[in-house]
Protein backbone atom coordinates (compact mmCIF):
# COMPACT_ATOMS: atom_id res chain seq x y z
CA UNK A 1 0.00 0.00 0.00
CA UNK A 2 1.12 3.61 -0.39
CA UNK A 3 2.31 5.49 2.35
CA UNK A 4 0.34 7.70 4.61
CA UNK A 5 2.00 10.87 6.13
CA UNK A 6 0.24 9.72 9.22
CA UNK A 7 1.56 6.67 9.72
CA UNK A 8 4.30 5.35 11.96
CA UNK A 9 6.00 4.79 8.63
CA UNK A 10 6.28 8.47 7.89
CA UNK A 11 9.55 8.72 10.22
CA UNK A 12 10.88 5.41 7.99
CA UNK A 13 10.30 7.43 4.90
CA UNK A 14 11.91 10.66 6.08
CA UNK A 15 15.11 8.33 6.93
CA UNK A 16 15.69 7.28 3.99
CA UNK A 17 15.35 10.49 2.67
CA UNK A 18 17.73 11.31 5.04
CA UNK A 19 19.98 8.34 3.65
CA UNK A 20 20.23 9.51 0.08
CA UNK A 21 21.06 12.73 1.42
CA UNK A 22 23.68 11.78 3.20
CA UNK A 23 25.39 9.21 0.62
CA UNK A 24 25.24 12.27 -1.61
CA UNK A 25 27.46 14.80 0.87
CA UNK A 26 29.73 11.44 1.82
CA UNK A 27 28.34 12.03 5.48
CA UNK A 28 29.62 9.27 7.37
CA UNK A 29 28.00 11.13 10.58
CA UNK A 30 24.40 10.90 9.43
CA UNK A 31 25.13 7.43 8.13
CA UNK A 32 26.53 6.09 11.48
CA UNK A 33 23.17 7.61 12.78
CA UNK A 34 20.72 6.08 10.51
CA UNK A 35 22.57 2.57 9.72
CA UNK A 36 21.95 -0.63 12.57
CA UNK A 37 24.91 -2.24 14.19
CA UNK A 38 23.74 -5.69 12.59
CA UNK A 39 23.24 -3.85 9.20
CA UNK A 40 23.53 -5.82 6.18
CA UNK A 41 23.52 -4.50 2.23
CA UNK A 42 22.84 -6.20 -1.07
CA UNK A 43 23.97 -4.79 -3.93
CA UNK A 44 22.82 -5.94 -7.37
CA UNK A 45 25.44 -8.95 -8.96
CA UNK A 46 27.02 -7.89 -11.75
CA UNK A 47 27.52 -4.29 -10.94
CA UNK A 48 31.34 -3.35 -12.08
CA UNK A 49 34.24 -2.91 -10.04
CA UNK A 50 33.18 -5.92 -8.13
CA UNK A 51 30.50 -4.18 -6.18
CA UNK A 52 28.06 -6.49 -6.73
CA UNK A 53 27.04 -8.79 -3.17
CA UNK A 54 26.55 -8.81 0.35
CA UNK A 55 28.30 -6.10 2.61
CA UNK A 56 27.98 -7.36 6.00
CA UNK A 57 28.12 -4.22 8.88
CA UNK A 58 28.00 -0.36 8.43
CA UNK A 59 31.59 -0.17 7.68
CA UNK A 60 31.54 -2.79 5.28
CA UNK A 61 28.81 -1.04 3.35
CA UNK A 62 30.38 2.12 3.72
CA UNK A 63 34.09 1.09 2.43
CA UNK A 64 33.24 -1.33 0.01
CA UNK A 65 30.28 -0.62 -1.47
CA UNK A 66 29.11 3.51 -0.98
CA UNK A 67 32.61 4.97 -0.53
CA UNK A 68 33.80 2.53 -3.64
CA UNK A 69 31.13 3.79 -6.18
CA UNK A 70 31.38 7.48 -5.34
CA UNK A 71 35.34 6.86 -6.18
CA UNK A 72 33.79 6.22 -9.53
CA UNK A 73 30.68 8.09 -9.88
CA UNK A 74 29.21 11.37 -9.09
CA UNK A 75 25.43 10.00 -8.54
CA UNK A 76 22.73 10.49 -6.27
CA UNK A 77 19.72 8.64 -5.28
CA UNK A 78 16.06 10.13 -6.42
CA UNK A 79 13.14 8.23 -4.81
CA UNK A 80 9.72 8.74 -6.26
CA UNK A 81 7.82 6.41 -4.50
CA UNK A 82 7.65 4.34 -1.08
CA UNK A 83 5.56 1.38 -0.19
CA UNK A 84 5.23 -0.49 2.79
CA UNK A 85 5.52 -4.55 2.52
CA UNK A 86 3.91 -7.19 4.41
CA UNK A 87 6.84 -7.80 6.05
CA UNK A 88 7.03 -4.40 7.55
CA UNK A 89 10.12 -3.06 5.08
CA UNK A 90 9.83 -0.65 2.64
CA UNK A 91 10.32 -1.01 -0.96
CA UNK A 92 11.50 2.40 -2.79
CA UNK A 93 11.23 3.06 -6.21
CA UNK A 94 13.58 5.50 -8.26
CA UNK A 95 16.42 6.64 -10.43
CA UNK A 96 20.22 6.96 -9.98
CA UNK A 97 21.13 10.57 -11.59
CA UNK A 98 24.70 11.31 -12.58
CA UNK A 99 27.77 10.35 -14.32
CA UNK A 100 30.80 8.48 -14.12
CA UNK A 101 33.99 10.53 -13.05
CA UNK A 102 36.49 9.36 -15.87
CA UNK A 103 34.39 8.64 -19.14
CA UNK A 104 32.06 12.10 -17.93
CA UNK A 105 28.96 9.52 -19.04
CA UNK A 106 25.72 10.44 -17.97
CA UNK A 107 23.89 7.88 -16.06
CA UNK A 108 20.32 7.47 -15.53
CA UNK A 109 19.45 3.66 -13.88
CA UNK A 110 15.96 2.90 -12.50
CA UNK A 111 16.19 1.11 -8.61
CA UNK A 112 14.60 -0.47 -6.33
CA UNK A 113 15.56 -0.29 -3.07
CA UNK A 114 13.85 -2.67 0.45
CA UNK A 115 14.82 -1.54 3.75
CA UNK A 116 14.18 -2.98 6.73
CA UNK A 117 14.06 -1.05 10.00
CA UNK A 118 14.87 -1.99 13.67
CA UNK A 119 12.35 -1.37 16.39
CA UNK A 120 14.52 1.90 17.34
CA UNK A 121 14.37 2.98 13.82
CA UNK A 122 17.39 2.23 12.48
CA UNK A 123 18.37 0.69 9.21
CA UNK A 124 19.21 -3.02 9.05
CA UNK A 125 19.15 -4.35 6.00
CA UNK A 126 19.57 -2.75 2.47
CA UNK A 127 18.19 -5.12 -1.13
CA UNK A 128 19.19 -3.28 -4.08
CA UNK A 129 18.07 -3.91 -7.68
CA UNK A 130 19.18 -1.79 -10.82
CA UNK A 131 20.57 -2.25 -14.30
CA UNK A 132 24.18 -3.10 -13.80
CA UNK A 133 24.85 -2.74 -17.73
CA UNK A 134 23.88 1.19 -17.32
CA UNK A 135 26.57 1.64 -14.70
CA UNK A 136 29.35 -0.59 -16.79
CA UNK A 137 28.23 1.71 -20.07
CA UNK A 138 28.48 5.27 -18.29
CA UNK A 139 32.07 3.81 -16.97
CA UNK A 140 33.11 3.50 -20.58
CA UNK A 141 35.42 0.74 -19.66
CA UNK A 142 35.38 -0.79 -22.78
CA UNK A 143 37.74 1.94 -24.21
CA UNK A 144 39.94 1.73 -21.25
CA UNK A 145 40.92 -1.92 -20.97
CA UNK A 146 44.38 -2.34 -19.24
CA UNK A 147 44.83 -6.06 -18.09
CA UNK A 148 43.27 -7.51 -21.61
CA UNK A 149 43.67 -6.95 -25.04
CA UNK A 150 40.77 -7.37 -27.11
CA UNK A 151 39.80 -7.30 -30.63
CA UNK A 152 37.47 -8.77 -33.34
CA UNK A 153 39.02 -10.00 -36.61
CA UNK A 154 37.29 -11.89 -39.39
CA UNK A 155 34.39 -13.06 -36.54
CA UNK A 156 36.82 -13.59 -34.52
CA UNK A 157 37.17 -12.35 -30.72
CA UNK A 158 40.92 -12.61 -29.37
CA UNK A 159 40.82 -12.11 -25.33
CA UNK A 160 44.47 -11.70 -24.60
CA UNK A 161 45.24 -11.12 -20.76
CA UNK A 162 48.23 -9.22 -20.81
CA UNK A 163 50.36 -8.88 -17.59
CA UNK A 164 52.97 -10.87 -19.06
CA UNK A 165 55.67 -9.80 -16.40
CA UNK A 166 52.86 -11.22 -13.57
CA UNK A 167 52.66 -14.28 -15.70
CA UNK A 168 48.88 -12.79 -16.07
CA UNK A 169 48.20 -13.21 -12.39
CA UNK A 170 44.50 -12.14 -11.67
CA UNK A 171 44.04 -8.86 -9.99
CA UNK A 172 40.85 -7.28 -9.42
CA UNK A 173 41.44 -5.19 -12.46
CA UNK A 174 41.48 -8.30 -14.69
CA UNK A 175 38.91 -10.09 -12.88
CA UNK A 176 36.70 -6.90 -13.71
CA UNK A 177 37.65 -6.66 -16.81
CA UNK A 178 37.11 -10.59 -17.66
CA UNK A 179 33.22 -9.14 -17.12
CA UNK A 180 33.57 -6.27 -19.45
CA UNK A 181 34.79 -8.09 -22.70
CA UNK A 182 32.21 -11.28 -21.60
CA UNK A 183 29.47 -8.78 -21.89
CA UNK A 184 30.97 -7.17 -24.48
CA UNK A 185 31.07 -10.15 -26.99
CA UNK A 186 27.48 -11.17 -25.71
CA UNK A 187 26.62 -8.23 -27.68
CA UNK A 188 28.38 -8.64 -30.67
CA UNK A 189 26.59 -10.19 -33.25
CA UNK A 190 29.87 -10.02 -35.69
CA UNK A 191 31.50 -12.37 -33.28
CA UNK A 192 31.16 -15.90 -34.17
CA UNK A 193 34.49 -17.73 -32.01
CA UNK A 194 36.10 -16.49 -29.13
CA UNK A 195 39.56 -17.29 -28.87
CA UNK A 196 41.57 -16.77 -25.53
CA UNK A 197 45.10 -16.48 -24.59
CA UNK A 198 48.05 -14.76 -22.66
CA UNK A 199 50.92 -12.39 -23.15
CA UNK A 200 53.84 -14.22 -21.52
CA UNK A 201 55.00 -17.04 -20.22
CA UNK A 202 51.58 -18.35 -18.78
CA UNK A 203 48.45 -18.33 -19.81
CA UNK A 204 47.40 -17.00 -16.28
CA UNK A 205 48.79 -18.33 -13.02
CA UNK A 206 45.61 -17.64 -10.97
CA UNK A 207 45.05 -14.98 -8.43
CA UNK A 208 47.64 -12.21 -7.46
CA UNK A 209 48.41 -12.97 -4.02
CA UNK A 210 50.87 -9.66 -4.54
CA UNK A 211 48.13 -7.34 -4.81
CA UNK A 212 46.18 -8.29 -1.56
CA UNK A 213 46.89 -5.98 1.20
CA UNK A 214 49.61 -7.04 3.73
CA UNK A 215 47.61 -5.77 6.86
CA UNK A 216 47.25 -8.89 8.59
CA UNK A 217 43.66 -7.65 9.84
CA UNK A 218 42.65 -7.74 6.14
CA UNK A 219 39.38 -9.63 5.80
CA UNK A 220 40.41 -11.57 2.85
CA UNK A 221 36.97 -13.51 2.45
CA UNK A 222 35.32 -9.59 1.57
CA UNK A 223 38.22 -8.89 -0.69
CA UNK A 224 38.03 -12.62 -2.56
CA UNK A 225 34.21 -12.41 -2.46
CA UNK A 226 34.26 -9.05 -4.29
CA UNK A 227 36.87 -10.40 -7.50
CA UNK A 228 35.18 -13.53 -7.67
CA UNK A 229 31.95 -12.29 -8.05
CA UNK A 230 32.83 -10.37 -11.68
CA UNK A 231 35.23 -12.93 -12.45
CA UNK A 232 32.80 -16.37 -12.49
CA UNK A 233 29.78 -13.70 -14.05
CA UNK A 234 31.91 -13.69 -16.92
CA UNK A 235 32.32 -17.18 -17.70
CA UNK A 236 28.69 -17.59 -16.55
CA UNK A 237 28.12 -15.42 -19.39
CA UNK A 238 30.91 -16.77 -22.06
CA UNK A 239 28.76 -20.72 -21.27
CA UNK A 240 25.85 -19.14 -22.82
CA UNK A 241 27.20 -17.13 -26.17
CA UNK A 242 26.69 -18.35 -29.53
CA UNK A 243 30.30 -18.75 -30.51
CA UNK A 244 32.65 -21.47 -29.61
CA UNK A 245 35.61 -21.43 -27.84
CA UNK A 246 39.47 -22.08 -28.11
CA UNK A 247 41.98 -21.18 -25.19
CA UNK A 248 45.23 -21.41 -25.87
CA UNK A 249 47.07 -22.99 -23.03
CA UNK A 250 51.05 -22.47 -22.05
CA UNK A 251 53.30 -22.30 -18.75
CA UNK A 252 51.93 -23.20 -15.53
CA UNK A 253 47.94 -22.52 -15.63
CA UNK A 254 46.89 -22.56 -12.17
CA UNK A 255 44.22 -21.36 -9.47
CA UNK A 256 41.51 -19.51 -10.91
CA UNK A 257 43.59 -18.91 -14.42
CA UNK A 258 42.07 -22.93 -15.46
CA UNK A 259 38.56 -21.27 -15.60
CA UNK A 260 40.23 -19.37 -19.23
CA UNK A 261 40.63 -23.41 -19.75
CA UNK A 262 37.41 -24.20 -18.39
CA UNK A 263 35.39 -21.73 -20.79
CA UNK A 264 36.64 -23.53 -23.85
CA UNK A 265 35.43 -26.23 -26.13
CA UNK A 266 38.58 -26.98 -27.79
CA UNK A 267 42.21 -26.22 -25.65
CA UNK A 268 45.70 -26.11 -27.64
CA UNK A 269 48.57 -26.20 -25.01
CA UNK A 270 52.05 -25.87 -25.51
CA UNK A 271 54.74 -28.21 -24.50
CA UNK A 272 55.42 -28.48 -21.41
CA UNK A 273 52.59 -27.01 -19.72
CA UNK A 274 50.74 -27.59 -16.53
CA UNK A 275 47.65 -27.44 -14.94
CA UNK A 276 47.41 -27.07 -11.49
CA UNK A 277 44.37 -26.49 -9.03
CA UNK A 278 47.16 -24.70 -6.03
CA UNK A 279 44.24 -23.84 -3.43
CA UNK A 280 45.51 -26.48 -1.23
CA UNK A 281 48.85 -24.67 -0.73
CA UNK A 282 46.76 -21.28 -0.02
CA UNK A 283 44.41 -22.53 2.67
CA UNK A 284 41.46 -22.23 0.12
CA UNK A 285 39.22 -24.27 -1.51
CA UNK A 286 38.96 -22.71 -5.17
CA UNK A 287 37.18 -20.74 -7.72
CA UNK A 288 37.08 -20.50 -12.08
CA UNK A 289 34.66 -23.43 -11.80
CA UNK A 290 36.75 -26.15 -11.39
CA UNK A 291 35.21 -27.88 -8.86
CA UNK A 292 32.22 -28.35 -11.61
CA UNK A 293 34.45 -28.54 -14.52
CA UNK A 294 37.03 -31.06 -13.46
CA UNK A 295 35.48 -33.77 -12.23
CA UNK A 296 33.36 -33.74 -15.39
CA UNK A 297 36.60 -33.57 -17.87
CA UNK A 298 39.28 -35.92 -15.97
CA UNK A 299 36.94 -37.99 -13.54
CA UNK A 300 36.12 -37.60 -9.95
CA UNK A 301 38.95 -39.26 -7.66
CA UNK A 302 41.32 -37.17 -10.50
CA UNK A 303 39.75 -34.21 -9.64
CA UNK A 304 40.05 -35.03 -6.12
CA UNK A 305 43.90 -35.42 -6.25
CA UNK A 306 44.32 -32.37 -8.45
CA UNK A 307 42.22 -30.47 -5.60
CA UNK A 308 43.59 -32.42 -2.05
CA UNK A 309 47.10 -32.82 -3.03
CA UNK A 310 48.10 -30.09 -5.63
CA UNK A 311 49.33 -32.40 -7.88
CA UNK A 312 50.57 -30.73 -10.90
CA UNK A 313 48.54 -32.28 -14.33
CA UNK A 314 50.89 -32.79 -17.03
CA UNK A 315 50.44 -32.00 -20.42
CA UNK A 316 50.22 -35.57 -21.50
CA UNK A 317 48.63 -36.82 -18.98
CA UNK A 318 46.11 -33.58 -19.84
CA UNK A 319 45.33 -34.84 -23.21
CA UNK A 320 44.78 -38.34 -22.31
CA UNK A 321 42.40 -37.62 -19.31
CA UNK A 322 40.08 -34.85 -21.86
CA UNK A 323 41.51 -31.82 -20.06
CA UNK A 324 42.57 -30.24 -23.31
CA UNK A 325 42.52 -31.51 -27.14
CA UNK A 326 46.20 -30.82 -28.80
CA UNK A 327 49.51 -30.61 -27.96
CA UNK A 328 51.90 -28.49 -30.07
CA UNK A 329 55.13 -26.71 -29.72
CA UNK A 330 55.51 -23.76 -27.83
CA UNK A 331 56.33 -21.44 -30.60
CA UNK A 332 53.25 -22.40 -32.45
CA UNK A 333 50.66 -22.13 -30.31
CA UNK A 334 49.41 -19.14 -31.13
CA UNK A 335 49.44 -20.06 -34.81
CA UNK A 336 47.47 -23.37 -34.33
CA UNK A 337 44.76 -21.40 -31.96
CA UNK A 338 43.97 -19.11 -34.13
CA UNK A 339 43.65 -20.92 -36.92
CA UNK A 340 41.13 -23.33 -34.92
CA UNK A 341 39.67 -20.17 -33.91
CA UNK A 342 39.16 -18.61 -37.16
CA UNK A 343 37.82 -22.32 -39.17
CA UNK A 344 35.38 -22.22 -36.13
CA UNK A 345 34.38 -19.02 -36.99
CA UNK A 346 33.45 -19.85 -40.75
CA UNK A 347 31.25 -22.46 -39.40
CA UNK A 348 27.31 -22.68 -38.50
CA UNK A 349 27.51 -19.95 -35.53
CA UNK A 350 23.81 -20.26 -34.80
CA UNK A 351 24.03 -24.69 -34.94
CA UNK A 352 27.13 -24.65 -32.58
CA UNK A 353 24.64 -22.21 -30.30
CA UNK A 354 22.67 -25.70 -30.09
CA UNK A 355 25.69 -28.14 -29.75
CA UNK A 356 26.98 -25.79 -27.01
CA UNK A 357 23.41 -25.38 -24.90
CA UNK A 358 23.44 -28.87 -25.48
CA UNK A 359 26.23 -30.26 -24.00
CA UNK A 360 26.22 -28.21 -20.91
CA UNK A 361 23.00 -29.52 -19.95
CA UNK A 362 23.40 -32.86 -20.96
CA UNK A 363 24.91 -33.36 -17.59
CA UNK A 364 21.63 -32.36 -15.75
CA UNK A 365 19.02 -34.19 -18.04
CA UNK A 366 17.92 -37.38 -17.99
CA UNK A 367 18.23 -38.96 -21.63
CA UNK A 368 14.06 -38.28 -22.43
CA UNK A 369 14.53 -34.21 -21.43
CA UNK A 370 17.74 -34.73 -23.41
CA UNK A 371 16.09 -36.34 -26.43
CA UNK A 372 12.98 -33.67 -26.42
CA UNK A 373 16.01 -31.20 -25.91
CA UNK A 374 17.68 -32.09 -29.38
CA UNK A 375 14.56 -32.03 -31.47
CA UNK A 376 13.84 -28.73 -30.42
CA UNK A 377 17.41 -27.57 -31.24
CA UNK A 378 17.16 -29.33 -34.15
CA UNK A 379 14.00 -27.73 -35.46
CA UNK A 380 15.84 -24.72 -34.70
CA UNK A 381 18.99 -24.88 -36.68
CA UNK A 382 16.91 -26.36 -39.31
CA UNK A 383 15.24 -22.89 -39.83
CA UNK A 384 18.35 -20.69 -39.63
CA UNK A 385 20.20 -19.14 -43.09
CA UNK A 386 22.81 -21.31 -42.76
CA UNK A 387 21.12 -24.61 -42.61
CA UNK A 388 19.27 -23.29 -45.69
CA UNK A 389 22.60 -23.04 -47.43
CA UNK A 390 24.40 -26.19 -46.26
CA UNK A 391 21.73 -28.07 -47.70
CA UNK A 392 21.51 -26.60 -50.76
CA UNK A 393 25.36 -27.03 -50.94
CA UNK A 394 24.96 -30.66 -50.37
CA UNK A 395 22.71 -31.16 -52.86
CA UNK A 396 24.76 -29.54 -55.26
CA UNK A 397 28.19 -31.87 -54.07
CA UNK A 398 30.34 -28.41 -53.23
CA UNK A 399 31.16 -26.77 -49.63
CA UNK A 400 28.63 -24.63 -47.64
CA UNK A 401 29.77 -21.09 -46.99
CA UNK A 402 27.95 -20.38 -43.95
CA UNK A 403 27.50 -16.78 -42.62
CA UNK A 404 26.35 -17.41 -39.18
CA UNK A 405 22.89 -16.23 -39.92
Amino acid sequence: MALDASTPWEANVAAIRSLYRALAAGDRETLGKLLHPDFIGRATTGLPLGLGGEHVGPEAMRRQFWWELGRHYDVAAYPDTFHALDDGRLLVAGRYRGQARRSGKKLDAAFHHVIGFAEDGRMTSLDQLTDSALWADALDERSSLETIDYHVTDGVATVCLNRPEDRNAIDMRMANESLVVARRIADDRSVRAVLICGNGPSLSVGGDIKSFPSDPSTEYGDLLERMTTPFHEAFRILSGIDAPIVTAARGTVAGGGLGYVYAAEQVIAAEGTKFLTAFAALGLSGDGGGTWHLPRLIGARRAAQAYLRNTPIETNDALAWGLINEIVPADKLRVRALALATELAQGPTRAFAKMRTLLRESWHNDLATQLKSETDALSAAANTADAAVALSAFRAKRAPRFTGG
